[in-house]
């Protein structure tokens, strides 16, 4: 999958123009959710629309990816906004190296419907969240998606990419209850592709 996302890299953000409001907006809406001075950590960043926002309230935000090429495209975009809060490394989703409970906040956006065994990738990612911390789950509802964005996903497939999961709200939000982690709400953001945006806040 890295080296799909790696070919792509430099495209990321022009392919992302079609459902840029609805981005932005889980962006922002996930950036309102990061406590003050908050140690975020944001798991498959892409080019880093979310850590990004994130970083005008964090406290530091470690912005992490599989690929290499994806995180390039992140730090030129940091260093353009001359943000000093952020550092980059390479991190796959599903298996961290970050100890238990390092994060206040956790971001992991717009992947999980990507795995094939994305319980895998939530479980790690609440490892790592503190107590009274959140773990913020943007996620595409591919389940939700029109005629024009559902032509467009065929283009991406035709390409090398796939995704695992179509997601609606009401079977993203039963996927993470099934896991038992925590209270789970899904807020849905409205766009060409909707997206999920899924809030579990771990006991303190």
């Amino acid at each position: 999958m890295s080296t799909f996302w790696d070919r792509w890299a430099r495209f990321y953000d022009c392919a992302q123009w079609s459902n840029r409001r609805a981005n932005a907006a889980a962006a922002g809406r996930a950036a309102e959710l990061i406590p003050a001075g908050a140690r975020v950590l944001d798991c498959a960043a892409g080019t880093g629309l979310f850590s990004l926002a994130a970083a005008q309230r964090a406290g530091s935000v470690l912005c992490t990816d599989l690929s290499e090429t994806m995180l390039q495209q992140a730090e030129r975009k940091t260093r353009r906004r001359g943000l000093a809060n952020l550092r980059f490394a390479r991190r796959d989703v599903t298996a961290l190296p970050d100890p238990d409970g390092g994060f206040d906040a956790v971001i992991a956006a717009n992947v999980l419907h990507l795995l094939p065994e994305p319980e895998q990738a939530v479980r790690e990612l609440w490892r790592v969240t503190a107590p009274g911390g959140r773990l913020i789950l943007p996620t595409y509802l591919q389940g939700k998606t029109g005629t024009a964005y559902g032509t467009m996903i065929r283009i991406y497939q035709g390409v090398g990419f796939h995704y695992e999961h179509a997601f609606t709200p009401e079977t993203y939000r039963m996927f993470l209850e099934r896991l038992n982690l925590g209270r789970v709400t899904v807020e849905v953001i409205p766009g060409r592709l909707p997206i999920g945006l899924a809030v579990l806040q771990k006991p303190g």
